[in-house]
């Protein structure tokens, strides 16, 4: 079993003050494979002091010395991509067929956009006979997510390093082992000593801890709403910066001209990604009332090819979520919805036959209006609503009608009308007929879902303040 007693500070692993340990479980054996330092606030306070005293020397570094680390990171990602893959499956569920693009190859190839997309950036303009600036935000505090553990490091910790940032990482408490591996590139990358630092534990302790530092300068989180909001009201008593990436409920709209069992097909998979838990999921499928029998048909046979089990039997397609407290509360979401009369088409809250141990969940899908609750709340599961609609107009005030905006897809014969359709739909990022993410591109949301933007330009101009030199 794996134990992780210290953390990273300066550049050295030290030992942790904390007396507790965290233990991490693999998600389908329901296994302890590895313990972690529940770390202190005298653990978060020294990592800060380091990273706020090597912010000066890193922040003045030419552009063109921070993309050759990450380019560097990135290759000594690559180098460890195998093992990297096996600690997520292990500690997160992620089929490894898919884990090896999804997770870590992602990670990757982010760490690489950060690198290109450093041309890109207006480092500094002239207006008149002003010059302005664009100049690092700080020391970033980074508290990262555990569907994507290895991803949230790179998109917070990567975006700061390119921006000229100092960085103390959070890695989650359920999968911090890829955050170690991580702060190890780091130093083998050829990052100076307190660039990058790293404590394990929990949001409360930990996390808190980082945001309230007064040599934190800024927080980035991509985490729940309710750690959002904590975040922000923490942060807000120093005014630090937040960049925030929450949740979703994303709809899925297909126009009654499109090729409707090729989208509903493709939404189901886009919503059970990683066992449903991945935020942009299009959890909310929304169809022309006149196609709803078909629609639901088609999901049905979607949802009864999926291949259940061993997150490392290449031919599982979806594994188990991540805890049994994830498992309880996403069966608690689909039995209430049964309570509420919702019309189950597959799945339920029972186990999953012939799986005796693991956190798994049923794919299911159900089918009633945008009120319902089901069609409201975040599940991060692997369930999905099928919403019918009666005009374009219609469909659009569904797909508007959710407290969340963070991702969509439209579908239409007529790509320009789905471009249009676009425009109309409240939410940071949109699919047309399932085109791929394109990962330069920004995202994030609107609404509930955040505040900021990852990935690619975007995503290292947030970790950046504006300064305008006049004369």
């Amino acid at each position: 079993m794996i134990e992780h007693r210290q953390i990273y500070v300066n550049g050295k692993w030290i030992d942790s003050t904390a007396t507790d340990v965290i233990p991490v479980v693999n998600p389908a054996t329901e296994e302890t494979i590895a313990t972690v330092a529940r770390g202190t606030a005298e653990d978060v306070d020294l990592a800060a002091r380091a990273a706020a005293a090597a912010f000066d020397e890193w922040s003045r570094t030419p552009v063109q010395v921070r993309t050759a680390v990450l380019r560097r990171m990135a290759r000594l990602l690559e180098a460890r991509s195998d093992d990297l893959t096996d600690t997520m499956v292990a500690e997160v569920g992620t089929p490894i067929t898919i884990a090896r693009n999804s997770q870590t190859a992602s990670a990757i190839a982010d760490l690489n956009n950060f690198a290109d997309a450093m041309a890109d950036v207006r480092w500094e303009e002239r207006i008149d006979e002003s010059v302005v600036h664009r100049e690092a935000a700080g020391v970033v505090g980074a508290l990262c997510a555990w569907n994507g553990p290895l991803r949230s490091v790179v998109l917070k910790a990567g975006a700061s390093l390119a921006a000229g940032c100092t960085v103390v990482l959070k890695p989650a408490e359920v999968a911090p082992l890829t955050g170690y591996v991580f702060a190890e590139v780091a130093t083998e990358a050829g990052l100076p000593d307190g660039v990058v630092n790293l404590v394990s534990g929990t949001g409360p302790e930990v996390g808190e801890a980082i945001v309230l530092h007064p040599a934190v300068d800024m927080a980035s989180l991509t985490g729940s709403v309710r750690a959002g909001s904590r975040v922000m009201e923490l942060a807000s008593r120093s005014v630090k910066r937040v960049a925030l990436e929450l949740g979703g409920k994303s709809a899925n709209l297909i126009c009654e001209d499109a090729d409707l069992p090729a989208a509903v097909a493709s939404g189901i998979e886009d919503a059970f990604r990683n066992a449903g838990q991945v935020c942009g999921g299009l959890t909310r499928l929304l169809v022309p009332r006149s196609r709803l029998a078909e629609a639901e048909d088609v999901a049905v046979t979607t949802v009864e090819r999926f291949v259940i089990g061993d997150p490392l039997d290449p031919a599982t397609t979806l594994g188990p979520v991540v805890s049994g407290v994830q498992r309880e509360r996403v069966r608690g979401h689909i039995q209430r919805a049964i309570d509420d009369g919702v019309r189950l088409l597959t799945g339920g809250p029972e186990a999953p036959e012939g799986l005796d141990r693991g956190y798994y969940v049923r794919p299911t899908v159900f089918s009633g209006p945008n009120s319902a609750r089901i069609a409201q709340e975040e599940v991060f599961g692997p369930v999905v609503i099928i919403i019918p609609f009666t005009d374009e107009e219609d469909a659009i005030s569904i797909a508007n009608d959710s407290q969340y905006g963070l991702a969509g897809g439209v579908w239409a014969a007529d790509r320009e009308r789905a471009r249009g359709i676009a425009r109309k739909i409240r939410t940071g990022r949109v699919r047309i007929n399932g085109t791929a993410i394109n990962m330069k591109a920004p995202h994030g949301g609107f609404k509930l879902s955040g505040i900021g933007r990852e990935m690619g330009k975007a995503g290292i101009e947030d970790y950046l303040e504006y300064k305008a030199v006049h004369g």
